[in-house]
């Protein structure tokens, strides 16, 4: 894998997939490793993908201070890999926890963003709520599933703050638009691909300023595309609406059946979305 020295000399890998105009694709967990986003449904037949592991993730080097995985503090690191690719604007591509780092960074560097695409963004950087009730209404609209009943019954307890290990276990199949193979893959490798102490740091304190967030994003003139999955707990429809919202130039579109991994619940229908607004 390529790589590239962030501002502490910590050494910080990437992967490309594809041809033609870069894309960077800031991944999720917090802190997972990027290959959980494969090719991102087929989107590196239409622009050249650009997939870093952050710090202390997949391929990239354990940073010397633990306090460098705080979300404010990757910006940097998104920053050097642009200087490395040579490139003076460039197109990002967000996924869940990654939209939030996409964010401080469009708010921190807002002349480097051609175009922001936020799929399925955590809302943690700009302060939106998503309630335990929004997110049971959410659920209840897979009531014919035959996990149903034991996933439900885990989100109640996790949305009244009584939450094990096991009640996350039994609500995997609420974030995927469709429980099948892919899924249960995806959901199995996690633990293997996330640094536990870098996902613990990300949100320390200090790492968000909600407010200063938002007025920066207000100012944003880019384009901007919110992608939500209809059925999708984290990040539901009404909120990623709110979020679309913070920006000037924004769009919504919600995915029909999809959950918090789109592109594994019809890949066709997400590239078309994604592919379109990057072109």
């Amino acid at each position: 894998m390529p790589g590239y020295r962030a501002y502490d000399a910590t050494t910080l890998a990437y992967r490309v997939l594809g041809e033609g105009p870069p894309v960077i694709c800031l991944p999720g967990g917090p802190m997972r490793a990027s290959d959980y986003l494969g090719d991102l449904g087929g989107l590196s037949a239409h622009r050249r993908l650009v997939l870093p592991d952050l710090r202390g993730t997949g391929a990239s080097a354990v940073p010397r201070d633990p306090a460098s995985y705080r979300c404010d503090r990757l910006v940097d690191d998104v920053e050097a890999l642009c200087e490395h690719l040579g490139v003076e604007r460039v197109d990002v591509l967000a996924h869940s926890a990654g939209a939030n780092l996409a964010a401080l960074y469009a708010a921190r560097h807002p002349e480097r963003v051609g175009r922001l695409a936020l799929i399925t963004p955590s809302v943690l950087a700009v302060g939106i709520e998503v309630t335990g009730e929004v997110r049971r209404e959410t659920a209840r609209r897979r009531e014919g599933e035959p996990w149903f009943a034991t996933a439900y019954a885990a989100l109640e307890e996790i949305t009244a703050g009584r939450a094990t290990d096991a009640h996350w276990q039994a609500v995997a199949p609420l974030r995927h638009g469709r429980w099948h193979a892919a899924a249960r893959a995806l959901d199995a490798a996690d633990a293997e691909q996330k640094n536990g102490e870098a996902a613990a740091a990300y949100a320390a304190d200090g790492a968000f300023d909600p407010d200063a967030t938002r007025a920066a994003l207000a100012q944003f003139t880019s384009p901007v595309l919110v992608l939500a999955g209809e059925v999708d707990l984290n990040s539901p429809p009404a909120a990623m609406a709110e979020y679309a919202g913070l920006f000037p130039h924004a769009e919504l579109v919600v995915q029909p059946g999809a959950g918090h991994h789109p592109w594994l619940d019809d890949a066709d229908r997400f590239v078309a979305a994604t592919a379109a607004f990057l072109r």
